[in-house]
């Protein structure tokens, strides 16, 4: 987007001022060039209120609609609560303004379907999905290995998802939901293919794991071409936040995640830091992927996981929970890909 033929400071309404909104807001205002928080929409009033008094001209909203109305508002960050998305997202579509949605694109395919039909109608993309992973450098060289071809076709991805802990209410489907979903994209992504299949295994629980809570759990992913991803997610394992992913090809193997950031030789003993969350782990590719959405966007551009990624990961998540409630092998419904994403 530009006025004229210079690009100018891209003016961006923060929807949800909670944690990963808060955060956006700190991220564009002080780290991300080219744009500005205009606005901030938050249903609880007086966090809105608290989290625009910390960047000068900003104005605090609870309707999602009025701030998009603005004119101030040339684009807008989905930070909200997943419910919520895609009220957000049709509003946002038919005010033909770019959006970048935090995952889950919504909760639901359904729900994911109707924002990518009104975006098919648009007749061009205006959405980016926040899945950070893809820009994670680890991964990007992970990927740029495996198109290169280096290692052969990739048969199996073996891929490992740890939190310390889990707060109060957390459920079966949310390891699915808010957790195994990273991975669901970032195997897409990484191979090229979709998602065909989807089966659990639940070993006996951690003696950690909150009451009713089979944690840790295995997930199965079957490709359309022939993979297998298997992921471990483990959201009491109470030692800090890892991401790993392993890429076995036909001619050798490639690893990421084993050793994230400074390791320390002292005292007789080495050791590294392990993160204790994902805005640790990943602040930098949040900072990648916002500073990527500014620049594309200021130039009348669409980049990064499309509409169509966030549809796909909400029909594997669907099938995931199935099977995680039955035990059984269970295909993704997965409808056909529009023009506009191929």
């Amino acid at each position: 987007m530009t006025r004229g033929r210079t690009p100018y400071t891209l003016g961006v309404a923060v929807i949800g001022a909670g944690r990963m909104g808060a955060d956006h807001v700190r991220r564009l205002d002080e780290v991300v060039g080219g744009a500005r928080v205009s606005a901030v929409v938050d249903i609880d009033g007086e966090r809105a209120e608290a989290v625009a008094g910390r960047v000068r001209g900003c104005v605090a909203h609870t309707d999602p609609a009025a701030a998009m109305d603005a004119g101030d508002v040339d684009a807008v960050l989905v930070a909200s609560p997943g419910p919520a998305h895609e009220e957000a997202l049709l509003a946002a579509l038919e005010r033909d303004l770019p959006v970048l949605c935090e995952k889950p694109l919504t909760p639901d395919a359904a729900g994911a379907l109707r924002v990518l039909e009104a975006e098919t109608r648009l007749g061009h993309r205006r959405i980016q999905v926040g899945f950070m992973r893809r820009y994670d450098s680890e991964y990007q060289q992970l990927k740029a290995l495996l198109d290169a071809g280096e290692l052969g076709r990739t048969l199996m991805l073996h891929c490992a998802h740890r939190n310390v802990s889990t707060p109060p209410g957390f459920t079966a489907p949310m390891m699915i939901n808010d957790s195994v979903v990273h991975e669901i994209d970032a195997a897409r992504w990484l191979l090229d293919e979709e998602i065909a299949a989807v089966r659990v295994l639940r070993p006996t629980p951690s003696s950690a794991a909150p009451q009713g809570l089979s944690d840790p759990q295995l997930v199965l992913l079957e490709t359309t071409g022939g993979a297998v991803v298997d992921v471990e997610v483990f959201v009491n394992c109470g030692f800090g936040y890892e991401v790993r992913c392993e890429a076995v090809g036909e001619r050798g193997a490639a690893r990421i995640g084993a050793a994230h950031g400074m390791s320390v030789s002292a005292g007789g003993r080495r050791g590294a830091e392990i993160a204790q969350d994902f805005l640790t782990r990943f602040r930098d590719a949040y900072d990648r992927e916002v500073r990527a959405w500014v620049d594309a966007t200021r130039h009348g551009r669409t980049t990064g996981p499309s509409a169509w990624d966030g549809y796909a990961a909400a029909a594997v998540c669907e099938a995931a929970v199935r099977a995680q409630a039955t035990g059984d092998r269970t295909p993704v419904a997965l409808g056909e890909r529009p023009a506009l994403y191929g």
